[in-house]
């Protein structure tokens, strides 16, 4: 009877310990915590990261129009240290992933906009300059691009130009974002000094 009474002391002891034992709670709760701890704090990595980079998109953007704008005439050399501004605008991040467009806009007496010269440039790995390329299909010349203008600078017989800069955006973690995303900007000015901003020649008189 004394051995059937230890047993049982001993049974309700070792229950009180198992259920004031509270490790295995706190490894449970560690568990369900980490996955969502982690997602938090790449995913805050990730979208920091892009949101730095879109403002340097933006800052590019506008300062390939800003330059060009100020410019009398300009020649293949002139628009690639125009574009080679990048370069110091996007580091620290990886400038061979940046696109840039520049073009001369001419809105005609009917308020009809066409392109009158446009450029493009990418970065090679490791350059210290810009090369120049040829320009989206959507931004060659004589390409007429009304609708991409907005209403209150679609001024008759007036010159525009506009930049596009863009950078594809691949996070290097992914543990969010699992693909790379394009950030993209654009930008409108008008010649600042004269009438339009001659390219090579082009347009020969404004």
């Amino acid at each position: 009877m004394q051995a059937i009474a230890n047993i049982w002391r001993n049974a309700r002891s070792s229950v009180r310990d198992f259920v004031a034992d509270r490790r295995a709670i706190a490894a449970t709760e560690f568990a369900v915590i980490v996955p969502l701890m982690l997602v938090m704090f790449f995913g805050t990595v990730e979208f920091s990261s892009a949101v730095a980079i879109d403002r340097k998109v933006t800052m590019i953007a506008r300062t390939l129009s800003d330059l060009t704008s100020q410019s009398t005439t300009l020649a293949d050399s002139d628009m690639q240290d125009t574009f080679t501004a990048s370069i110091s605008i996007i580091m620290p991040y990886d400038a061979t992933l940046v696109n840039g467009t520049v073009v001369q806009i001419y809105i005609n007496s009917s308020s009809v906009a066409k392109i009158q010269w446009s450029k493009s440039a990418t970065i090679a790995n490791g350059a210290t300059q810009a090369t120049l390329a040829a320009p989206p299909t959507a931004l060659a010349a004589g390409t007429t691009v009304t609708s991409m203008i907005p209403s209150a600078l679609l001024i008759p017989s007036t010159y525009l130009i506009f930049s596009q800069a863009s950078y594809l955006y691949t996070p290097s973690v992914k543990f969010v974002l699992k693909s790379g995303i394009t950030l993209s900007d654009v930008s409108y000015t008008r010649p600042r000094q004269v009438t339009c901003v001659p390219y090579n020649g082009v347009p020969s008189s404004c």
